[in-house]
């Protein structure tokens, strides 16, 4: 089992304020022989009549000393779970989870937009403190 995010408990405590009921923690992914772990899988029903919205969430912290590997980690990790969570569960929607300062000082610079207008990664930032999404970013 993968060791915990930093700030895992406060991403998970976030999305249950949200409205989203916690269905995997981590939530496994296979392919061929390899075993990958996404920090949270969540869903939310909708309405009675429709299924319920299902997400899986990786949370990045950026604590190392180097920015840009985190960054590099960080997306590159991304896709990788997203090409086998498009083949074995295609209505689960994956979101790159930071907290508000990373996004701020990651996303939001030159080289963070550029990943996200060319690559469209959802990202929800919370506030660590606070245990709240912030915004999620479709």
């Amino acid at each position: 089992m993968p060791a915990r995010d930093l700030y895992h408990q406060s991403l998970k405590q976030a999305l249950i304020k949200d409205g989203w009921v916690i269905t995997h923690d981590p939530l496994r992914l296979q392919w061929g022989v390899k075993d990958m772990y996404v920090d949270l899988g969540a869903e939310r029903i909708v309405t009675a009549e429709r299924a319920g919205v299902k997400i899986a969430v990786e949370i990045k912290s950026f604590v190392s000393a180097s920015e840009l590997r985190d960054i590099e980690n960080a997306v590159g990790q991304y896709f990788v779970y997203l090409a086998v969570l498009n083949r074995t569960e295609p209505d689960r929607r994956l979101y790159l989870a930071v907290h508000k300062e990373v996004y701020f000082d990651v996303f939001e610079e030159p080289l963070g937009q550029l990943l996200r207008e060319d690559y469209q990664v959802p990202i929800i930032v919370f506030d660590v403190e606070a245990e709240e999404i912030v915004k999620w970013i479709d």
